[in-house]
C-alpha cells in the first residue's frame, strides 16, 4: 500500500509540472459549475432577480446571444495569443539560454492558472449559450448566467493584463537565474538541516549483498521516509550506488544491503526507486549548477556573444558554491542519530571539476570573464568550508584555469592580469595543509 502511495505521489508531481494540469482542472472547474448555473436556472434564480434586481440581469435572448457570442471570440482570441507567447518563451529560452530551463518554465503555475481561466470562461460561457431561447420570455432566458459569463470575461481581461506583465519579467534572464538559484538554495539548506542528525559512522559495504536494476532508465529519486521505514521494518542498513539524475542501464547495481533480502521484499524495495525516461530532475541541487554553467556558456558562444550575461550568472553560481562548502561529500539518512541509509552523491570536487572543465573550455579567451571566475575561486578559498580539502580544490580549479587562459590571451597587459591572480590563489593554497 504504501509503495502505491509513493507512486501515485511521483506521478502526481510529474503530472502537476505539465503545462495542461492547471488548465484541466479549470475546464472541468468551468463546465461543472455550468451544469450547476444550468440547474438553478431551471429552479427560477433569474426569474428571482427579474423581480428583484432587474438591472443584473439581461431579459433579452438576442442581446444575450450576442454578447456570449462576442466573449467567447474575445476569449478565444486572448488564449491563442497567450499559448503563442508562451510557446515563444520556450523557443527564446532554449535558444538563448540553456534547454534546460525548459522544464522550469513550463512548470511555472502563474502561466498555467491564467490559460485556465481563459478556458473555465470559455466553457462556461458556451454551455450557457446553449441554453438561451430566443423566442422565450424573460424568465426563461438565463439572465443570471450572461451576467456570470461577462463578469468571467472581465476577470479573463484582467488575468491577460497579468499575463503580459508576468512573461515580460520571466522571459529575462536575472528572474530564470534568480528562480532557478532559490530553488537550489532551498534544497541546499534542507540537505544541510538533514545532515545534523547524521552520526558519520557508516560500517564498511563491500561484503553487503547488492540488487540490480529490473531496467534502463534516469534515476529520478526515492522517497528518504520509505527507505527509513523499509530499513527499520526489516531489520538492515541501505547503500544507494546510483546518482540522481544519472542514467541506470538494466542490470546495473542500484543498492547493497546489509542483509539478505528476500526476492518480493527486494522488489517492493527497488519499486522505490523511480526510473523515467525523461531526465526530470526533482529535489535535485545538482541540476541547478548544470543549469546556471550552460547559461554562462550559451552566453560566451559566438552566436549569442553576452558576456554580461555570464557575468551574472556566475555571481549566482559562487553563491551556491558557498553554500554547497558547507555541506559534507557523506550524504546519509538517518533517524535517533542512527545512520540507516547511504546515499551516493556528486562529491564537492567532481561538481567543481565539471563545472570548470566547461568554463575552461568556453570562456577561456574573455579576459574580463577569466578574472571574474578566478575572482570567484579566491573569494570561495577565504569562505568557511565543511572539509579543508575544498579549499585546496577550489585553487587547483582556479589555477588550471588560468593556465588554460594563458594558452588563449596574447596581450601583454592581461598576461599581467593574469599572473597577478595565479600568484594569489598560490598564496591561499599555502595557509591550507595538502
Amino acid at each position: 500500500m504504501q509503495s502505491f502511495l509513493t507512486k501515485m505521489s511521483y506521478l502526481y508531481g510529474n503530472v502537476k509540472g505539465k503545462i495542461a494540469f492547471y488548465p484541466t482542472l479549470f475546464a472541468l472547474t468551468g463546465l461543472i459549475f455550468a451544469f450547476i448555473m444550468m440547474y438553478l436556472e431551471s429552479l427560477g434564480v433569474s426569474g428571482y432577480l427579474v423581480e428583484n434586481a432587474p438591472l443584473l440581469v439581461v431579459n433579452s435572448g438576442d442581446t444575450a446571444l450576442t454578447i456570449l457570442s462576442a466573449c467567447i471570440t474575445g476569449l478565444i482570441s486572448m488564449m491563442v495569443f497567450s499559448f503563442s507567447m508562451v510557446m515563444v518563451l520556450l523557443n527564446q529560452a532554449a535558444s538563448n539560454y540553456s534547454p534546460r530551463l525548459l522544464p522550469g518554465l513550463i512548470s511555472d503555475r502563474r502561466h498555467q492558472i491564467i490559460l485556465g481561466i481563459y478556458i473555465s470562461s470559455i466553457l462556461f460561457c458556451i454551455f450557457t449559450l446553449f441554453s438561451i431561447q430566443p423566442t422565450g420570455d424573460k424568465y426563461q432566458i438565463p439572465g443570471f448566467s450572461v451576467l456570470l459569463g461577462i463578469l468571467f470575461t472581465v476577470m479573463s481581461i484582467y488575468a491577460f493584463i497579468y499575463f503580459i506583465h508576468n512573461i515580460s519579467e520571466t522571459i529575462q534572464i536575472t528572474n530564470i537565474l534568480k528562480k532557478i538559484f532559490t530553488d537550489a538554495r532551498k534544497t541546499l539548506f534542507y540537505l544541510l538541516e538533514e545532515e545534523k542528525s547524521n552520526s558519520s559512522s557508516f560500517p564498511g559495504t563491500d561484503d553487503w549483498f547488492e540488487y540490480k536494476s529490473p531496467q534502463s532508465g534516469y534515476f529520478q529519486s526515492f522517497t528518504r521516509e520509505g527507505l527509513l521505514s523499509f530499513c527499520k521494518k526489516n531489520d538492515t542498513m541501505l547503500e544507494v550506488l546510483v546518482i540522481k539524475g544519472s542514467f541506470v542501464l538494466e542490470g546495473e547495481p542500484v543498492f547493497r544491503s546489509k542483509k539478505k533480502l528476500d526476492k518480493e521484499v527486494a522488489k517492493d524495495l527497488l519499486d522505490k526507486f523511480h526510473l523515467s525516461r525523461e531526465q526530470l530532475v526533482t529535489r535535485n541541487f545538482i541540476l541547478a549548477f548544470k543549469q546556471i554553467t550552460e547559461v554562462i556558456i550559451k552566453a560566451m558562444s559566438p552566436g549569442i556573444n553576452d558576456p554580461g550575461t555570464a557575468l551574472n550568472a556566475i555571481d549566482y553560481l559562487s553563491e551556491l558554491l558557498r553554500i554547497r562548502m558547507l555541506k559534507s561529500d557523506r550524504e546519509f539518512i538517518s533517524d535517533d542519530g542512527k545512520d540507516y541509509v547511504k546515499l551516493r552523491g556528486v562529491t564537492f570536487k567532481e561538481l567543481l571539476y565539471n563545472i570548470n572543465t566547461s568554463l575552461r573550455s568556453y570562456c577561456s579567451q574573455d579576459v574580463v570573464v577569466v578574472q571574474k571566475i578566478a575572482g570567484m575561486f579566491i573569494s570561495l578559498m577565504r569562505q568557511n568550508s565543511r572539509d579543508p580539502k575544498y579549499h585546496l580544490i577550489l585553487g587547483m580549479e582556479a589555477k588550471g584555469l588560468l593556465q588554460e587562459s594563458r594558452h588563449s590571451i596574447k596581450n601583454e597587459v592581461d598576461l599581467e592580469t593574469l599572473d597577478r591572480l595565479y600568484k594569489e590563489v598560490e598564496m591561499l593554497m599555502d595557509r591550507f595543509p595538502k
